[in-house]
């Protein structure tokens, strides 16, 4: 392996990456690297041969105790020579001691395990334009008795600790960045001045992906799915829902949305306890 090196990430290595994790089919956000960048600064490391990116991974910090890897790819012409093994190491170390979770695809799934993960329950990518006439109805705002409204109108430590009910460590850098990031909308569903769903859609090279996707009942996580399926160009959206919430796979079906996508959320120890029955699809595959 000699000329082989593992850096941190450039500006131009993240752009780089978002097209290397675009080849693999994940559709990442168009601006997601920059939410990304303030998550934790130094997680994406480089693999270099002579100075050429050949590999990369994400190891992000969240608070003392949690970590999450992703963007983990090997371009296809160093598969196979030891060069992603090195980076993964190089990832899990900068996490050592703390409970990390990932997101894996399937064929990677038996690897995961043998570095002692295990897995917690599936992300299933939905995908289409979501029928008006599913579970729920088309419910708007205020149609059963919550008001959907832009989640930049409410106070920010409110929907940080909205967000913090369904994700294993406080990330308020990482959520700012995520829910304000221009190009996106971020609705939230609200009762009698409490928060009772949260979603945020972004552009991609593929459908415009939700997530998170947050809500109290059906009726509210339609009504948000629907209010952010107008900010498409084709009104199509990809949302990757847990199936640890039936709930919520079933809505995704009785919206006419197809399933198009597999990754198991794997962790080091025990699951987290999150609440899976608000959770109506995931924030990002690669952060968590």
């Amino acid at each position: 392996m000699t000329g082989f090196e593992i850096t941190g990430a450039s500006a131009a290595d993240m752009e780089l990456i978002r097209t290397w994790a675009d080849e693999e089919g994940w559709n990442p956000g168009e601006s997601d690297r920059f939410a990304f960048a303030v998550a934790d600064p130094a997680s994406f490391l480089v693999g270099r041969i002579d100075a050429e990116p050949v590999a990369c991974i994400s190891a992000v910090r969240y608070g003392p105790a949690f970590g999450f890897i992703g963007f983990y790819i090997a371009r296809p012409a160093v598969r196979g020579q030891g060069y992603g093994i090195r980076l993964w190491h190089a990832g899990m170390e900068r996490l050592e001691g703390r409970l990390v979770g990932l997101d894996g695809v399937v064929d990677q799934q038996d690897n995961y395990r043998k570095s002692g993960f295990r897995s917690a329950w599936n992300n299933i990518r939905y995908e289409g334009v979501p029928r008006v006439n599913g579970a729920g109805g088309g419910a708007g705002a205020g149609g059963a008795g919550f008001e959907v409204v832009d989640a930049a109108s409410l106070p920010f430590e409110l929907l940080a600790a909205y967000d913090r009910r369904f994700f294993p460590a406080s990330r308020d850098a990482f959520l700012s960045a995520w829910t304000g990031l221009p190009g996106r909308t971020a609705l939230a569903a609200v009762r009698d001045g409490r928060i009772e769903g949260l979603g945020v859609i972004r552009p991609c090279s593929g459908a415009s992906r939700i997530g998170p996707l947050y809500a109290s009942t059906q009726a509210v996580a339609v009504a948000l799915l629907h209010r952010l399926a107008e900010h498409t160009p084709d009104g199509a959206v990809a949302v990757d829902v847990p199936d640890a919430n039936p709930a919520a796979t079933a809505l995704m079906a009785s919206l006419g949305l197809a399933p198009s996508f597999e990754a198991a959320r794997m962790y080091t120890g025990p699951a987290p306890e999150v609440e899976l029955a608000g959770l109506y699809g995931v924030t990002s595959l690669e952060l968590g």
